[in-house]
């Protein structure tokens, strides 16, 4: 038996009950346990796909259990989570045999529970090697078989349906667990994105352009945060999603932006890139801790532009005068159910209170921060969610109530040639769907202020 990949199974265990049972963030905990445990970067690598693994495809592991466990028997939920981390090994990691897999998991049993537990394991684990997992193609009903096939539950299955119709909803909830290529956005004062790209390609990383912002390179394969380009601050890791955010704000140098939401700054930055670091940035978060972020990032990139400081959106008119910015980026706080791929555990922790009371959080920082609009300036509103409540019916509501303001006519014109005719466009913005570009889910929108 490997000792080390048996440790590497007790740490995904240990974390997969923080994250799944007592309410941690898998992002931060994963990074946390990296950081503590001297892991070698294969360890590393498997630590984080067994527990990314296993808490995307949570609900479809969980059903093909209850295939396995025919009484009413209660099992810990320690066990449980052993069983399923145990089931994504055997059924999504080619590379790892299943007798390892067995062996490993029943020998944690033993230590954590006692030979009962341990019998219960093995046998369990040996009836899913013997007679293979359930066929969802079983299931009757289309939004019971497409919440257990890709891990949605039920609820989100059914309403982004009624949203968005079956098709679009299959092919996000497939997308969502996918792999998601990484990106990321040069800092272009201190390197153009083609001398990056030939360095990288020349180190043996595979990378394209992006075709969404002239700042991005995506990662085709290799391990750019290993590269010395990392260490010296030439790009900042963004999703192409994020990074069309500030490619359609229509930027000029000298700008004054205003960034109400900004943590943890890669808009922010993006918006002080474009404009060559003249002009000012204000970027705001609620939290002093996330202020420090983006403070950090501006510092990171060497962008003297970015002032942050900690405030309420909804308290800015008491630190700015009315109609004294060019432009102001609403990246409202949102569900983030289109950054399932990277957060997981997201989906299994919202219901459909949080977007109504989000919507009313927009709509309130809209509401707030369109008075310090210059005429003839310019609100972008994005939120990283694919929710109708939180992006399309905001804009129409704020829109109504605000008769000063306009869609931008040139935004949908300015969109990149892949979402021209995408399905995900409104009389109010573009939501971009997964499946669109293989990035995030996001919804953008550009207004303009008429008077």
């Amino acid at each position: 038996m490997n000792k080390s990949t048996n440790n590497v199974r007790k740490l995904a265990l240990d974390l997969l009950i923080r994250i799944g049972d007592q309410g941690g963030y898998s992002h931060l905990l994963i990074d946390q346990i990296l950081k503590n445990h001297d892991l070698d970067a294969r360890d590393g690598a498997l630590l984080t796909e067994i527990v990314y693994g296993t808490l995307q495809r949570k609900l479809t592991l969980e059903y093909d259990l209850t295939s396995f466990i025919q009484t009413k028997k209660k099992i810990d939920k320690w066990v449980q989570w052993l069983l399923i981390l145990s089931f994504y090994q055997m059924k999504y990691l080619d590379k790892v045999p299943d007798h390892a897999i067995i062996h490993e998991s029943v020998e944690i049993a033993k230590r954590k529970g006692h030979k009962g537990v341990a019998n219960f394991v093995n046998g369990i684990l040996r009836s899913a090697q013997r007679d293979g997992f359930p066929d969802y193609r079983a299931i009757k009903d289309p939004v019971e078989r497409i919440s257990i096939e890709t891990s949605h539950p039920y609820w989100l299955v059914e309403r982004w349906i009624n949203q968005y119709g079956i098709d679009i909803t299959e092919q996000m909830c497939e997308t969502n667990i996918s792999h998601k290529k990484m990106s990321v956005r040069v800092q272009p004062m201190r390197v153009t994105r083609d001398e990056l790209i030939e360095n990288l390609r020349m180190d043996g990383l595979e990378v394209s352009k992006s075709s969404v912002s002239s700042q991005g390179i995506v990662i085709e394969k290799g391990n750019i945060l290993k590269h010395s380009s990392f260490q010296n601050a030439l790009f900042t890791i963004q999703d192409e999603s994020s990074m069309l955010v500030a490619e359609l704000m229509d930027l000029s140098d000298g700008m004054d932006v205003l960034d109400p939401c900004s943590a943890p700054g890669g808009k922010a930055t993006h918006i002080a890139e474009k404009m060559k670091n003249t002009g000012a940035v204000y970027a705001y978060d609620l939290h002093e801790k996330k202020v420090n972020l983006v403070k950090q990032k501006a510092n990171t990139l060497g962008l003297s532009s970015i002032h942050a400081d900690q405030s309420d959106a909804r308290e800015l008119r008491h630190k700015h005068s009315d109609a004294s910015f060019d432009r102001i980026l609403v990246d409202a706080p949102c569900s983030g159910l289109g950054v399932l791929r990277s957060k997981p555990d997201i989906k299994y922790n919202k219901n459909e209170q949080d977007m109504k009371n989000l919507s009313l959080i927009q709509l309130d920082i809209l509401n707030h921060v369109q008075a310090l609009l210059k005429k003839e300036g310019k609100l972008i509103y994005s939120t990283c969610t694919v929710d109708k409540q939180e992006n399309e019916e905001v804009i129409k509501t704020f829109l109504k109530e605000n008769q000063s303001f306009r869609v931008d006519p040139f935004f949908f014109d300015e969109l990149p040639e892949l979402l021209k005719h995408s399905v995900g466009i409104s009389e109010f913005g573009v939501q971009i769907f997964p499946q669109d570009m293989n990035s995030d889910g996001f919804f953008i929108t550009k207004l303009i202020k008429v008077s």
